[in-house]
């Protein structure tokens, strides 16, 4: 890969995450949230969530693998339960960082703080896909790198922050981590009908993609939304 590719690569998979990061935590308009817990959420997204999401993945895989015969429906286990399940429990832990905990004091930051790290996740993600994009030529990778700005980047955001959400309650409110859960399994569902919508041609592969990226810009515009009522109420 000659080096103008390379700085194209990193450039095309790390910029929509980084502005879409601002875009998220400018949606308050009261007490934004600091630049160095958001950064680190950013990064723990980018870095040790992507690791230790792999890691999880091939476990889960190897672990069900020799009991699911059937490649299609192993290939549909893969796709809507163990991708979506292992990338949202390890993206949100993020919040967990001493930084970042304790700047958990209104309920509307937990959504922008899980968003931000499942952008971070995303940013990562569209590298090592890009990083594939990028042999098949320039048009290609410019079409798919694309759509995985935006449809891949505020998927990840949106269904994470709706764990992070959860989380910030129980800190807040303090309550027990359990109910975490219902906003846990929230994440997968919204993760698990996005890959699905484009993982398997039930509608078509085009109409498939339109749903994908429509159901995206509602989840976003759901979270927005949710962060602009809290942030407006406890103004």
């Amino acid at each position: 890969m000659e080096s103008v590719e390379f700085v194209l690569l990193v450039s095309m998979a790390f910029l929509p995450p980084i502005i879409y990061t601002i875009w998220i935590r400018n949606t308050e308009n009261f007490h934004r949230e600091k630049w160095k817990p958001i950064f680190l959420c950013f990064l723990w997204g980018a870095t040790i969530a992507v690791i230790a999401a792999i890691v999880l993945e091939l476990v889960l895989h190897f672990s069900l693998a020799p009991s699911i015969n059937d490649q299609n429906i192993f290939s549909l286990v893969t796709v809507i339960i163990i991708a979506p399940f292992a990338e949202e429990l390890t993206k949100p832990l993020a919040l967990r960082l001493k930084t970042v905990k304790k700047e958990l004091d209104e309920l509307e930051d937990g959504l922008i703080y899980g968003a931000v790290a499942g952008l971070g996740f995303s940013a990562t993600e569209n590298l090592l896909y890009g990083w594939n994009f990028i042999s098949e030529g320039l048009l290609f990778f410019f079409v798919l790198i694309s759509i995985r700005s935006f449809g891949g980047c505020l998927l990840h955001a949106s269904a994470t922050a709706w764990t992070g959400y959860g989380y910030g309650k129980t800190i807040i409110k303090h309550t027990s981590l359990i109910r975490v859960l219902p906003y846990f399994l929230l994440a997968i569902l919204v993760h698990a009908f996005y890959n699905s919508l484009l993982s398997f041609d039930i509608l078509g592969v085009v109409i498939g993609l339109f749903a994908a990226l429509t159901f995206t810009a509602i989840t976003i515009i759901l979270v927005r939304t949710k962060i602009k009522t809290l942030d407006e109420s406890s103004s």
